[in-house]
């Protein structure tokens, strides 16, 4: 430990020192945070430039109580005694620090983003994070010893204020200190904020993206304590007025779908798969032109349903994270700046395709085969209208304790087995969801699988042939059930994951997931050329069966829109893209930041300004998220 010998003025250059040191660790964790994401994320000197800015804030948030400590004008203060205390103050605020920034270097690659505050909401009811966490410290050690390294650094080359200071004057001393602070606070407050106008607002999460071309990138300028302290106890929903009238807003976009079908509906079965992790870039049968034609994939089973399916030519996810892909899939709501049910607007009055289906006699059950409450997911179903919740509890009571994974959940194949067996015990019409599992990191696979799926260029792959297999197996036994032919099935993901294909690691490309929809009673299989997203399904299934009353649901009925009023939205570190005409647009709430041909698949023109659809496309994006936030805000979820 140094100790600087300005004695008057030595507790302040300590301060500065000591922050300098945090800076250098902070640094650090960028370009590791880069490093294990390189596939995705380009480090510039703007991306630099950014990061110190953020950096800034975050260190000045994290170390305000160690700034007070050290700079209070107390004479009698200067005790070894209590710059011990000040210095472990320093370390386990800062190590916390570099610990959560590490860690999240590895989380970012399955959510493309920092981690927030919803993070301890989202887990908060698992029971299974020390075994991923202690699985996370083995696979990387190089964290381990990085993270050590930084804190014996900190620890070494602190720097503590001179002793001697008891020798001076002590009204000089205490001057001098309480000048210090008074002279520190200012640049704090700017610190803090992201700068000394007046007119500048606290820097949040989105003003990453001036640092940046891609919203992909954002994750790189940021550090998660930085989001994490931005993220507590915000205003998650604010609405913007990009339209003065409700009638001006309805007349370019609504969420309410009033069907015109005069057809009496028919009550067919409804089945929708979740497969975890499951993203169109691992399907062999929607990559024909991927690797020059050579792509095989990794899903032979799900080819097959392929061939006898309805799959489009674009498909999309609304989110990076599966407690976004639930209200997506089931509720026709998308996930916009914060996942929808982790915000208050959870809350308010919405139902889901289960709910709607309820009230026309149908049976409602949900499957998932993590511990029962995991995810949140159990409260979700119960909210949106499924009658019944099978989770492990109802597995392990059925069928025994022997396929648990050790980790999350009973593993897919079994599962599916019993999701199978479990529908044909109920009452016709029904209408039933799953959610897989075993696609889930920690990436693991039956041990009687191991030779028959080894390890390959992803650790995820061996766990998507097995998942495959799992599904090609749950439709083999649902095949041979009295009620298959009665029923509609869809089967799409949750997000996406890994990837090691160019066009799969873009703004866009990581929101590339399937659409699947099987009739077993009309399996004429076909590709439509429009653009499908997760929103789409109810409002979709809900015109399979000719429903016949308004419903609401921010997507389309894709059987019953022209390819060219076919579209997509999603939310990425700030930006919203929308996606239309041929066109991929990236808007940050106020103005457009990019434009791409949907054909140019790595994204590296930026047309912004030179497309004659770009207005358009604006004009119909805002009325999207008008509608959005003025609806959660207001709690106007039903037509």
């Amino acid at each position: 430990m140094k100790t600087l010998n300005n004695k008057l003025f030595s507790p302040l250059l300590a301060v500065l020192w000591n922050l300098l040191l945090v800076y250098l660790v902070y640094q650090v964790a960028r370009i590791e945070y880069w490093l294990e994401n390189s596939d995705y994320l380009n480090y510039t000197f703007d991306v630099w430039r950014g990061g110190l800015m953020f950096d800034t804030s975050a260190i000045l948030y994290t170390n305000a109580l160690y700034v007070v400590l050290m700079l209070f004008p107390l004479h009698l203060k200067e005790t070894a005694t209590y710059h011990r205390i000040c210095k472990w103050v320093f370390v386990i605020v800062n190590g916390l620090a570099l610990a959560i920034n590490l860690a999240d270097s590895v989380y970012f690659r399955y959510t493309m983003r920092r981690t927030t505050s919803t993070v301890f909401d989202e887990f908060s009811s698992e029971g299974n994070l020390g075994s991923i966490i202690g699985t996370e410290f083995l696979s990387h050690w190089y964290l381990v010893v990085l993270f050590a390294l930084l804190m014996v650094f900190l620890w070494k080359c602190y720097a503590a204020p001179s002793l001697d200071a008891k020798m001076l004057n002590k009204w000089k001393y205490a001057g001098a200190c309480f000048l210090s602070l008074l002279l520190f606070t200012p640049f704090c407050i700017a610190g803090m904020r992201g700068g000394f106008a007046t007119a500048v607002r606290p820097i949040t999460i989105s003003n990453a993206m001036q640092y940046t071309e891609r919203p992909t990138d954002a994750p790189l300028v940021l550090n998660t304590p930085f989001a994490l302290l931005r993220t507590i106890d915000t205003n998650v929903f604010v609405v913007p007025h990009y339209f003065e009238s409700a009638q001006e807003l309805e007349a370019v976009y609504t969420p309410v779908h009033t069907p015109s079908d005069s057809l009496q509906m028919d009550k067919k079965n409804v089945v929708v798969l979740i497969v975890e992790s499951f993203g169109r870039e691992y399907i062999g049968a929607l990559n024909t032109t991927l690797e020059d034609g050579r792509y095989k994939g990794y899903t032979p089973c799900v080819d097959s349903l392929i061939h006898k399916s309805t799959t489009f030519s674009y498909s999309f996810c609304n989110g990076r994270k599966s407690i976004d892909g639930m209200p997506s899939i089931l509720s026709s709501i998308p996930m916009f700046v914060e996942p929808f049910i982790l915000t208050p607007s959870s809350m308010n009055d919405y139902t889901g395709l289960a709910g709607i289906l309820a009230q026309e006699g149908y049976e409602t059950a949900f499957f998932h085969g993590a511990q029962n409450g995991s995810m949140g997911f159990q409260a979700f179903a119960q909210k949106t209208g499924f009658q019944h919740y099978y989770g492990r509890t109802e597995y392990e009571v059925s069928c025994g304790t022997d396929d648990f994974d050790g980790t999350w959940a009973i593993w897919d194949e079994p599962f599916l087995q019993f999701f199978a067996n479990e529908m044909s015990q109920m009452k016709q019409p029904f209408m039933t969801s799953v959610f897989t599992a075993s696609s889930h990191h920690p990436f693991a696979i039956p041990e009687k699988y191991k030779q028959q799926f080894p390890e390959e260029a992803l650790e995820i792959h061996k766990c998507i042939r097995y998942t495959d297999l799992s599904i090609g197996r749950f439709f083999e036994t649902a095949s041979r059930q009295p009620w298959f032919k009665n029923t509609i099935f869809v089967l799409t993901s949750d997000h996406t994951n890994m990837s090691n294909h160019a066009e799969y690691q873009t703004d866009l490309g990581g929101f590339c997931s399937p659409i699947i929809i099987f009739d077993p009673s009309r399996p004429e299989g076909q590709m439509l050329d429009k653009i499908a997203q997760q929103i789409d399904i109810l409002p979709t299934l809900l015109g399979m069966l000719h429903y016949p009353k308004p419903y609401f649901g921010f997507g389309i009925d894709l059987f019953n829109t022209p390819q060219e009023d076919t579209w997509a939205v999603n939310y990425l570190n700030g930006i919203y893209q929308y996606v239309r005409y041929g066109y991929v647009l990236q808007f940050d709430g106020a103005a457009t930041t990019g434009v791409y041909r949907l054909d140019d698949r790595l994204m590296k023109q930026n047309l912004k300004g030179k497309v004659d659809v770009q207005q358009q496309m604006e004009r119909e994006l805002k009325a999207i998220i008008q509608q959005y936030m003025e609806r959660m805000k207001q709690d106007r979820l039903h037509p």
